[in-house]
């Protein structure tokens, strides 16, 4: 991934930026970041993404990705790149939204009846991009007003093989980490004030 073209219109102060870097004996080499607003009222996890050129190909822009979704648990929110996404940025949030959902659903098979948005808190995933994925995925169907995931377990095999977990991946077990802490009563993003399950999301149980 690589930013072709930017424009700054404000001043960098609302912003964290976080740098991924190599490390050998003659010390660390930075090789991309990501910028986050420090609080966002639209539920941005991610700002701007880039990977240097010469570092592309490596699994460097999955990981800042999957590093940012890290960083949104630890807040206890769902989150979502800025949008509109680009074309570009596009092909680097979907192969990561499917392989984790995907491996979300093979990992829950045995928990029963299961909505969008317990999908959502649990892989801090916004249920838009949930159903965004599901749909590429050709897995979401939408009957009498209700969603299903129209998959056997033997489907969601063959789907990790397609879409699976790619390396470097992040060990969230070796985050330090502290979020900004806000009221989660007003905080429309947090987990905490997400709605639990209703039926019209149900979506376990249904095959082709």
């Amino acid at each position: 991934m690589f930013l072709d073209h930017k424009t700054l219109y404000y001043d960098v102060d609302p912003f964290l930026f976080y740098v991924l870097c190599e490390v050998d004996e003659r010390g660390f080499h930075p090789v991309g970041y990501y910028s986050k607003e420090k609080y966002s009222d639209v539920g941005y996890n991610l700002a701007c993404i880039l990977t240097f050129p010469s570092q592309q190909r490596k699994g460097y822009g999955r990981f800042l990705i999957s590093f940012s979704y890290e960083l949104t648990k630890k807040e206890e929110k769902v989150g979502s790149p800025e949008k509109p996404i680009s074309d570009l940025g596009q092909q680097a949030y979907l192969p990561y939204w499917t392989s984790t959902i995907v491996d979300f659903l093979r990992k829950t098979d045995d928990e029963g009846s299961m909505s969008i948005m317990d999908i959502s808190k649990r892989t801090s995933i916004m249920a838009e991009d949930i159903v965004f994925a599901l749909n590429q995925l050709g897995i979401l169907k939408f009957i009498n007003g209700v969603y299903f995931i129209a998959a056997e377990r033997n489907l969601l095999d063959q789907l990790a093989m397609k879409h699976p977990v790619k390396e470097p991946k992040v060990d969230p077990t070796k985050l330090h980490w502290t979020p900004f802490i806000t009221d989660v009563k007003r905080d429309k993003f947090s987990i905490h004030s997400k709605k639990p399950s209703v039926r019209d999301e149900e979506f376990r149980g249904c095959t082709e």
